[in-house]
């Protein structure tokens, strides 16, 4: 993985996101059918080329591709474990409400399956957790990719404080975008960091909480990490990086053409 994968946004002023599958419902049609712009091309470089053969047609086919490509404890580095709950019914996914509030819904037509897994570093030693997220969304086609992209991107700037659960929030979130080649993106055809605050009311707070999202081909993959006591965001950083870099690696082998 590319060293700047995650150095784009994951100190606490840049970035914000959602503890569940990245994401938002995108733009729509008035027959409820999200519209799909031409994407830019992709930056020269990439050392990456899709096989549009191999992307998922059914949802059978997603999930496979999500279970294949989500990170598990292993991939976070040393001393993470299961949570439990540790996966999401890949049939629903989160929506932020019209009162920054996230919801669970059914999948829209443009999305074939969601995971996500959840992983800990658990107390010890007077430290609080170290709380990871792995996310893995595959979409119909490219566009309605980008589109989830674009859309996370702007639900930071219309909800810079969120509710992520009951208990759960984080506030003064801020987002940054970038293709390939830009701002650190050397790893995939777009990418996306937030940050910001998080609090709880199990842990307290503020604490360390960024959220990084990629795309290759027509799936996402994003990593999250919360902080809490003695945890400093550089622990939580390191921790995202291999995560992200671990499912952008794994997502290359399921989707890129035989040379």
């Amino acid at each position: 993985m590319a060293t700047g994968l995650l150095l784009a946004g994951c100190s606490g002023a840049a970035g914000g996101g959602t503890t569940g599958p990245a994401g938002s419902k995108g733009a729509t049609t008035g027959s409820g059918t999200r519209s799909s712009p031409t994407p830019a091309p992709s930056a020269t470089g990439l050392d990456f080329t899709a096989d549009p053969g191999r992307a998922p047609k059914t949802s059978a086919e997603a999930e496979r591709l999500a279970r294949a490509v989500a990170a598990v404890p292993i991939n976070w580095g040393p001393g993470f474990v299961k949570r439990d709950p540790y996966e999401s019914d890949p049939d629903f996914w989160p929506v932020l409400d019209a009162d920054c509030v996230w919801e669970r819904e059914s999948l829209p037509a443009t999305v074939l399956a969601t995971l996500t897994r959840y992983s800990e570093v658990p107390a010890k030693d007077g430290k609080g957790p170290i709380r990871v997220a792995a996310v893995v969304t595959v979409h119909r086609t490219v566009n309605d990719a980008d589109w989830e992209m674009s859309e996370t991107l702007e639900e930071a700037l219309r909800c810079p404080d969120q509710q992520l659960r009951q208990g759960e929030r984080i506030t003064g979130l801020a987002s940054q975008g970038s293709d390939f080649g830009t701002l650190g993106n050397l790893a995939a055809e777009d990418m996306l960091t937030e940050g910001g605050k998080y609090y709880s009311d199990e842990l307290g707070g503020p604490y360390y909480y960024s959220w990084a999202q990629s795309r290759l081909g027509p799936v996402t993959v994003a990593a999250v990490g919360k902080g809490s006591e003695g945890r400093s965001a550089d622990e939580v950083s390191a921790a995202l990086q291999q995560g992200a870099g671990a499912m952008i690696s794994r997502a290359k082998g399921e989707l890129e053409a035989a040379e």
